[in-house]
């Protein structure tokens, strides 16, 4: 039942073929590359064939082209039939191989023979090899199913050779051959086991189990479908082991699809080589490439290693297509030389006989083609708009996404067809476990193209996603707050690609989709990527009729997020704009969350009275309405104004209650946020060593949440403690931790023209850098270096001018005094010290009272 491989090649010309197909596709009025996209095949592949130069297309290719050409009946019969000439069948038992080594403590039957090829080793896929093997033992027909080059084959002989104990009838497997017929699979499946007739396999095998593979049964499914239910009736001890793009759906059968290896999530990216083998997409990609250059690939090019292995969706016959080219290129070259174009790699199909390199090359977009055909026209559509997503997704959005005028539709029976053809991935255990193969979602996005359905999808996939947010985002505060931001990162990739589009086609959808985002982007720091969105969006006149409700909250998230880099008094009449708004409305929640914002940008211009009246203001509207997340919120603004005027017993007890509150309304990170401000509360007492080491427990619950600006200024906040109490070595490691480009210990000169600001983390520079530049001085101060310590101060004031805290300045020119004689640091102190309304603590008199008897007798 082997394929009859024609070895003769014409150089070129015209054939039999090549007419009737530039016929067909004359007939049918379309181009060579009109006929290629209508089929999903390379337009290389219709020239080929039309010159001649290709005389023996693959099965799947000539169905393709026929279906495409509309043709059916006696027409499409002849066009096979002269493209793919019927093979004779020549079954042809293979000799026996040793027994396979069985699994420990099985004892192989001597007497049992294996007539396949010895498997190949396999990389990340034990769980499939012993998954499988069970598999086998609880159903007559196992079928691994999947698309071209995803390791069926690989795995199936992996598995018959790993299960040869448990067969001691024997071993054996058949090709599937183009146009062979039930008779001929019947006659090559029972010459394998030793026996003519089918009637002769039952005595054969006796009672004793055997195991029969047969591969690549999209070749013939009919045929082999027909002879299977035959062999299986007649011999009951026989095992079935099946590979192909479909199941045969037979009784009994068990359909286990088969998956593409794992690969590196985006931002896990292996540091060095022996991280790779958590990855079996990129173990493989190395060795591969490690083969064809003779080199393994450099630290440096492994970002694009991860990278493009994901683009290639860890299909083992794409991997190896890729990484065969390494023999001429580095990976950062294949990346983007080949990254946006894996559908067009090509190689010979998998199969365990030899092929005829020519007749067996197949582009990885005809085999995602063969498989989107075997798909109904609805499911093709589906998959089209599918193709939208950009990672994974869950089965509520692929509703929301296929639903057409607001009627329901029952996505799972399409999502299990999907897997069954191994177009879709399904990983984890959460919702959003649902993921098209890259190439699955590159061929259907080109599909949908060619139907003229791109900007339809996308603007759909754009409203889902818009309200996917919508309904989420309310999460972001309160004891939902940890599902709601991992929810969110999930789906950051349809985030920002339903963002980007919108803002080009339907800024309304894309302003309803960012106002809803600024909490989430000032966890995850992109407070200053997602204030430019808001800022670009609200700008945009097509948004100018958008509700004023939507326009508000869009305002007061830009000023939200411009308080976290610094740049909140820019953004102060938006604020106070979306008050008027929320007032106005009798919006409650809005009126709360603007006066909140209010209290941080106005404490950042240093108008500490007006933010205390903000805070006032919010602190009664809560306790009004009975919000008490919102009353604790108001408490911990307060509290930093009792710190400001010295009161700090009263503001312990201010934080106690905003821990209380907030444990009662269950907003766990209110509670962090109430507890890091209690080891700086504690580190202003005078009590070091506590206040580091409260610090430190309340960083590690921060790097749990997320917050990386609040987490930095946290440890920034332990390494001041630190310094003070003389623990100079611990406080510069901090310095590292947090602001890992600044200068090493030993000398070093003021950092104020040196501002780390890392790509895509918002943050309040000054504030930051004022931070650092006092643990340096308290530890140049401490080690006696007076000159250094009194450099570090003045850069630390020079920051705090404009930093949010102005507590910092106060402690820097506290600082600066106590590193200098020079009389006029008191006059600045006293400046600030009115601006500001900051008291004095009693460790700061105690510094400076030297300085001011000096100054009075002078």
């Amino acid at each position: 039942m082997t394929p009859d491989h024609d070895r003769s090649r014409s150089p070129g010309g015209r054939t039999p073929l090549s007419d009737l197909l530039r016929g067909h596709r004359l007939a049918a009025g379309l181009t060579q590359a009109e006929l290629a996209s209508r089929a999903g095949v390379g337009v290389r592949t219709v020239r080929d064939l039309e010159r001649g130069r290709a005389t023996r297309p693959q099965r799947t290719t000539v169905g393709l082209l026929a279906d495409a050409l509309g043709l059916t009946g006696a027409t499409r019969r002849e066009f096979v039939s002269t493209a793919r000439p019927a093979p004779t069948p020549a079954p042809t038992p293979a000799p026996p191989s040793p027994s396979a080594s069985a699994p420990v403590g099985a004892t192989p039957d001597p007497g049992t023979s294996i007539a396949l090829p010895q498997p190949v080793p396999l990389l990340g896929r034990e769980h499939d090899v012993t998954e499988v093997s069970a598999l086998l033992a609880a159903h007559p027909v196992v079928s691994l199913v999947g698309l071209a080059g995803v390791g069926k084959s690989a795995l199936a002989l992996t598995v018959a050779h790993a299960v040869a104990y448990r067969h001691p009838a024997g071993v054996a497997g058949v090709l599937a051959g183009e146009g062979s017929d039930a008779a001929d699979v019947l006659a090559a499946s029972t010459a394998v086991f030793g026996v003519s007739r089918l009637a002769d396999l039952a005595c054969r095998l006796g009672d004793r189990p055997a195991l029969l593979l047969v591969d690549a049964v999209e070749r013939a499914p009919g045929p082999v479908a027909e002879a299977l239910r035959s062999l299986t009736t007649t011999a009951p001890t026989l095992r079935v082991l099946v590979t192909g793009r479909r199941p045969l759906g037979l009784a009994g059968e068990l359909v286990r699809p088969v998956a593409p290896l794992d690969v590196p999530p985006a931002g896990a990216e292996p540091a060095d080589r022996s991280e790779l083998a958590r990855w079996p997409a990129a173990a493989l990609f190395a060795t591969r490439f490690t083969q064809a250059r003779h080199a393994p690939p450099t630290p440096a090019e492994l970002p694009a290693l991860a990278a493009l292995v994901r683009r290639l969706g860890g299909l083992p016959l794409a991997i190896e297509l890729m990484a065969a080219r390494g023999r001429i290129l580095d990976v950062p070259e294949l990346l983007d030389r080949y990254g946006d174009r894996v559908l067009d790699l090509a190689g010979v199909r998998p199969g365990w006989e030899p092929a005829d390199p020519a007749a067996g090359t197949v582009t990885l977009r005809e085999a995602v083609a063969t498989s989107y055909h075997l798909l109904a026209p609805a499911e093709r559509r589906a998959l089209r708009r599918l193709s939208a997503f950009r990672n994974r997704w869950s089965v509520e959005l692929a509703e929301e996404l296929l639903a057409d005028g607001g009627g329901r539709w029952d996505a799972a029976p399409l999502l299990d067809r999907l897997r069954e053809l191994g177009l879709l991935s399904v990983r984890g255990t959460g919702p959003f476990r649902f993921r098209l193969l890259d190439a699955v979602r590159d061929f259907a996005a080109e599909q949908a193209e060619v139907e003229g359905e791109t900007e339809g999808i996308r603007l759909r996939h754009a409203s889902v996603v818009a309200g996917l947010v919508r309904r989420t985002a309310p999460g972001l505060v309160g004891a939902e707050l940890p599902g709601t931001v991992h929810l969110l990162d999930e789906a950051t990739g349809d985030i920002g690609a339903a963002l980007a589009y919108a803002a080009q086609e339907a800024p309304g959808t894309a302003l309803l989709l960012a106002a809803a985002l600024p909490r989430w982007w000032r966890l995850r720091g992109r407070d200053v990527s997602g204030r430019r969105w808001l800022r670009r969006l609200l700008a945009d006149p097509r948004t100018a009729d958008a509700r004023p409700v939507l326009r508000a909250w869009a305002l007061l998230g830009a000023a939200r997020l411009a308080a976290e880099h610094g740049a909140g008094p820019e953004e102060l009449p938006a604020a106070r704009a979306a008050l008027a708004t929320f007032a106005e409305v009798g919006d409650v929640t809005g009126e709360l969350s603007a006066r909140s914002v209010l209290c941080a940008v106005l404490r950042g211009l240093g108008a500490h009275d007006e933010a205390r009246e903000q805070a006032e203001a919010a602190l009664a509207l809560a306790t009004r309405h009975q919000r008490v997340r919102e009353v604790a919120v108001a408490q911990h603004h307060l509290t930093w104004h009792d710190v400001r005027v010295g009161e700090l017993a009263g503001a312990r007890r201010r934080l106690a209650t905003v821990d209380r509150l907030a444990a009662q309304s269950g907003d766990q990170r209110l509670r962090l946020l109430a507890r890091a401000d209690l080891a700086e509360l504690t580190r202003l007492e005078g009590r070091y060593a506590e206040a580091a080491e409260q610090g430190r427990r309340a960083a590690s619950a921060l790097v749990e949440l997320g917050d990386p600006g609040r987490l930095r200024r946290t440890i920034g906040s332990v390494g001041l403690a630190l310094a003070i109490e003389g623990r100079d070595d611990e406080a510069l490691a901090v310095v590292t931790e947090v602001w890992p480009s600044g200068p090493v210990p030993g000398p070093r000169r003021p950092p104020a023209a040196e501002r780390w600001d890392p790509p895509g983390w918002g943050r309040n520079a000054h504030g930051e850098d004022a931070l650092r530049a006092l643990i340096e001085g308290q530890v140049a101060l401490h080690r006696g270096d007076r000159e250094l310590a009194a450099e570090w101060f003045a850069a630390a004031a020079e920051a705090a001018a404009d930093g949010a805290d102005r507590r910092d300045l106060v402690e820097a020119l506290v600082g600066l005094a106590a590193s200098t004689d020079d009389p006029t640091v008191l006059d600045r102190l006293d400046r600030a010290r009115q601006v500001t309304g900051v008291s004095l603590l009693p460790r700061e008199e105690e510094l400076l009272a030297p300085l001011r008897e000096r100054a009075r007798w002078a």
